[in-house]
């Protein structure tokens, strides 16, 4: 067992034991859905997708999320899912393109998205998306 897998399982006893609330940032989406109950998805420093772990797991809505998540290995070869590539270089956080941020490499934008940055609204229950083309 690693110190890593030791520490997650120290928080989330914790968590449990003392009724605690975590902000936990990362970049490893694994350790993301084993340690959290609500997940935030983060572009260029705005939320673009937030909700229970498991809704934003099962139904990812906004481009970016889905990237994100075609680009984690599954252990079984067999299957195949279609990857979404995001292209084009990542703009800088410091000077953000306007409208939505991910508009410069998005398979999906349009007109609007360049135009018009986008609020998080609410897709489903507890479930937020800030995309122009999500309903």
């Amino acid at each position: 067992v690693s110190i890593r897998a030791l520490i997650l399982e120290l928080m989330a006893r914790l968590r449990d034991e003392l009724d605690l609330t975590y902000l936990f940032i990362t970049h490893d989406l694994a350790v993301s859905k084993y340690i959290s109950d609500r997940i935030a998805i983060m572009y260029l420093g705005k939320i673009v997708e937030s909700g229970p772990k498991d809704l934003v797991f099962s139904n990812p809505r906004h481009p970016y999320t889905l990237a994100l998540l075609s680009a984690i290995p599954i252990p079984d070869p067999k299957p195949r899912r279609k990857r979404v590539l995001l292209k084009g270089e990542i703009p800088s956080p410091i000077n953000p393109p306007p409208g939505c941020r991910l508009h410069p490499r998005c398979p999906r934008a349009k007109p609007v998205c360049s135009r018009e940055e986008p609020e998080l609204v609410e897709c489903e229950e507890g479930h937020l998306v800030a995309c122009h083309l999500v309903p």
